[in-house]
């Protein structure tokens, strides 16, 4: 694997830190052993790794604030991390920095039932809130795949979304309020409880920074009341393109369903055996369209869903008729990722964004790709908003496999802003992308990016390094290129 080398700090650097650390932190906050410290070693991006020289868990906001003061007087890199389980690198440590834990900041301070909000700590855990606001028949609606495991503070930072986002929207249609703290340790509240805040929007600008501008100590969420029914269409095309073009067909009938998922035929045979969830492992794609709302509503929308889709091709067409059947059909799509390792010994999962015209020409790209680098990609799409996480599958214990999944990854991303759309939609930049946001940003773009780094950040401290790719890495990355924009690549095996 790319695994980065061992940190490259001294154990005089490190005895500082953690000397100043003991004075703000109690002793089981800090963690520096090569034991206690491993875990923190990277994301869910296992495949670039770092070692850091201190992990901070600080339990309130005060603590937060004193040890980012610290580390602005020592000069000390910082990475935010929640739950770990984002995908581009993004809390990957910095090798002579500090990984600043909120797992610990883990409470829902208040839940309003009749505002329909909830104020909660970075450190909880996506589902939790849903759980805990269910009893007034409400729910936070950003749903990712991660969402039992994933926390609020790390939503935040990567603006994550879910199968659902199509209809309620991403994390940043869905939180009101942010306190953070800034690299100088001051307290700063973006956005506000009302339905607007004075002056220039922060908020929505913090939101998705990926911790490069403040760390997150408190967040007051929208809920939503849950659907009193929610039916799922599952619909069997024989075909991709034709798959593909349903979605933008359901789209320009005037519907916007609940969520709107497609899977290709890999996808659908590797989570068929993992979940049993009923799919049809022979059509070339499936799509997951759900309707939620009133008895009435949703009869109305299924119906016009299925006229859509029969017109479109679909070869085959099922509906959820109890809530345990659409959970069923659900439960595939959610539990992709991990299916995974049934049929491959890695995969290297993808995110990018397109316009929904262009699905089925992606799609066709990426399987021209797969002949190019002798590798099978698994291809999952939320759909209706052209977000595609194309899962490449390889074998790390094979030399030189993984770098050729990289190449993979980074030609579809490049055909993803050749078509009009950019190359994250949820999953983040972090350092996974890096390289890409040359190929989508000018000069004058990214040095406007750096600009509003620095307005938070003068000493760029927080999470350095990820993101914003410097004009001498867009010059070295350009150097891949020939004219026409297509990465050189070297002579590859054929399937």
């Amino acid at each position: 694997m790319n695994a980065i080398a061992e940190p490259a700090f001294t154990l005089t650097r490190q005895r500082e830190v953690v000397s100043a650390l003991r004075g703000l932190l109690p002793a089981s906050s800090i963690l520096f052993d090569d034991e206690d410290i491993r875990p923190y070693e990277c994301d869910g991006l296992a495949a670039y790794r770092q070692m850091p020289m201190v992990v901070a868990l600080p339990e309130n906001e005060a603590q937060v604030a004193a040890v980012l003061r610290t580390c602005r007087d020592l000069k000390v890199p910082i990475v935010p991390r929640g739950a770990g389980t984002g995908l581009s690198g993004g809390a990957m440590p910095i090798a002579d920095g500090l990984v600043l834990s909120t797992a610990r900041l883990n409470k829902i301070i208040k839940i309003d039932p009749l505002a329909r909000t909830a104020v909660v700590q970075p450190g909880v855990r996506n589902l939790a809130i849903s759980e805990a606001v269910a009893q007034h028949g409400l729910y936070y609606a950003p749903d990712p795949s991660s969402q039992i495991a994933c926390t609020i503070g790390g939503n935040v930072a990567e603006n994550s979304g879910g199968v659902h986002c199509l209809k309620y929207g991403l994390t940043v249609h869905n939180v009101m309020r942010v306190r953070m703290v800034t690299i100088d340790g001051e307290v700063v509240e973006l956005g506000s409880a009302a339905l607007d805040a004075p002056g220039l929007d922060l908020l929505a600008l913090f939101i998705g920074s990926e911790g490069m501008l403040g760390v997150v100590t408190e967040v007051t969420v929208k809920l939503i009341p849950k659907p009193s029914v929610a039916r799922v269409i599952m619909a069997s095309f024989d075909d991709v393109v034709k798959g593909g073009n349903a979605v933008a067909s359901v789209i320009a009938a005037g519907i916007i369903p609940a969520g709107l998922e497609m899977m290709d035929k890999t996808s659908s045979r590797m989570v068929e055996p993992f979940v049993k969830a009923g799919y049809d492992i022979d059509a070339e794609a499936i799509l997951l369209c759900e309707s939620d709302g009133l008895a009435e509503e949703v009869e109305e929308e299924i119906g016009r869903m299925i006229a859509v889709l029969k017109r479109s091709g679909a070869t085959a067409i099922s509906v959820s008729n109890t809530e345990a059947e659409r959970l069923r059909f659900w439960s595939g799509r959610k539990n992709a990722f991990p299916a995974a390792g049934r049929i491959s010994p890695d995969y290297y999962c993808m995110d990018g964004t397109i316009p929904r015209k262009h699905l089925a020409k992606v799609l066709l790209g990426i399987a021209e790709m797969e002949k190019k680098y002798g590798m099978g990609c698994a291809n999952v799409f939320h759909a209706g908003d052209g977000n595609l996480h194309p899962l490449i599958l390889f074998d790390a214990n094979k030399p030189g496999e993984f770098e050729r999944a990289e190449l993979f990854g980074a030609e579809i991303l490049e055909l993803c802003v050749e078509v009009g759309g950019t190359i994250t939609g949820e999953h983040g930049v972090g350092i996974e992308k890096i390289n890409s946001m040359c190929v989508q940003f000018s000069d004058l773009e990214r040095a406007a990016f750096f600009a509003v780094k620095r307005a938070f950040d003068t000493a760029f401290l927080l999470n350095p390094d990820k993101a914003i790719p410097t004009l001498q890495r867009c010059a070295e990355y350009g150097k891949m290129h020939v004219r026409n924009g297509a990465l050189k690549f070297p002579d590859l095996p054929r399937f």
